[in-house]
């Protein structure tokens, strides 16, 4: 997976879960998923590592551009890879400009062994296009066009919010990626 898409994706799937407060700022518990494993393939012309588990199981990571010491991963290398991400909504007042920031940082092949850490923090103001009570759901949109439609856990937040209204949507993510 790209780490914008991932990013992304963890989003999402964070937001579903955690919408029942909009009268403040909500922040939701951090989710953390961790990948130990054995690389089995090297695909270097997609940058594409496919590793295996413990348990047996295969786990596809593609590995960003950023990642520099990419072409010094063997296949054997034991590697561990830890994702975070920590995601805060808001329910804007009427007239609030509307945000959309981003800020990157990588440590992504400046240690002894391949592997580092990649963070963004990105904050951003989307919309409520689409209310479906029936689906248990919202669309939302955000800046160029970004739409996404989540399953909404708590019932009670579709008293709160009506389509058109703004959300802010932040959220923090990193990934260490270590060669053992």
């Amino acid at each position: 997976m790209k780490l914008g898409t991932t990013m992304l994706s963890a989003f999402a799937l964070t937001l579903a879960v955690a919408l029942p407060s909009w009268a403040q700022v909500k922040e939701l518990p951090k989710q953390s998923v961790t990948v130990s494993g054995t690389v089995e393939t090297i695909d270097k012309t997609r940058r594409a590592v496919n590793i295996k588990t413990a348990d047996g199981k295969f786990v596809a990571l593609d590995v960003p551009a950023s990642a520099k010491r990419f072409d010094e991963l063997k296949v054997g290398d034991k590697v561990k890879a830890t994702y975070n991400n920590n995601v805060m909504v808001r329910l804007k007042k009427p007239g609030e400009a509307a945000v959309d920031s981003a800020d990157a940082s990588s440590t992504m092949g400046k240690e002894a062994q391949p592997g580092g850490t990649a963070s963004m923090v990105r904050t951003m103001t989307a919309t409520i296009t689409e209310i479906d009570k029936g689906a248990s759901s919202m669309t939302f949109t955000g800046p160029n066009g970004w739409k996404y439609s989540r399953r909404i856990v708590d019932p009670t937040v579709f008293d709160q919010v009506k389509v058109g209204d703004k959300v802010d949507i932040s959220w923090s993510t990193d990934a260490t990626i270590s060669v053992e």
